[in-house]
């Protein structure tokens, strides 16, 4: 026997953990399409020139985490961070070092990525 009762139709469970799922998880910060577009180009350009080789996503409770990699086994050479909590103070965007050391923060991710973008920066 089944444990669900006789008027609840199975379809309907299976909808909604579908719905569940394919949305995003309540209290956790993401990067919109626009700006996984612009990371990704720059990942792209970067894997073609043969400087990166693998990256993370982290999708956190207070910031969302862009993490590039040299090689797989390494620790991530940047880290692209989105932290909502410091929209109205140094910016929401910031690139960080292998070593922890914030490159640049900003409140556009396009002027942000220049420090790591050499194709765009001004020599």
């Amino acid at each position: 026997m089944s444990s669900m009762s006789e008027e609840a139709d199975p379809s309907e469970s299976r909808a909604a953990a579908r719905g569940a799922a394919a949305g995003p998880l309540p209290g956790r910060v993401t990067f919109n399409r626009f700006e996984l577009n612009r990371i990704l180009n720059l990942y792209g350009r970067m894997v073609a020139d043969g400087e990166w080789r693998d990256y993370a996503i982290d999708f956190l409770k207070d910031r969302a985490v862009f993490s590039v990699f040299r090689r797989a086994s390494e620790v991530p050479i940047y880290r692209i961070e989105k932290d909502p909590r410091l929209a109205r103070k140094q910016g929401i965007y910031s690139v960080i070092s292998a070593t922890g050391l914030i490159l640049r923060r900003g409140h556009e991710l396009d002027r942000v990525l220049l420090v790591i973008d050499r194709k765009l920066a001004v020599v």
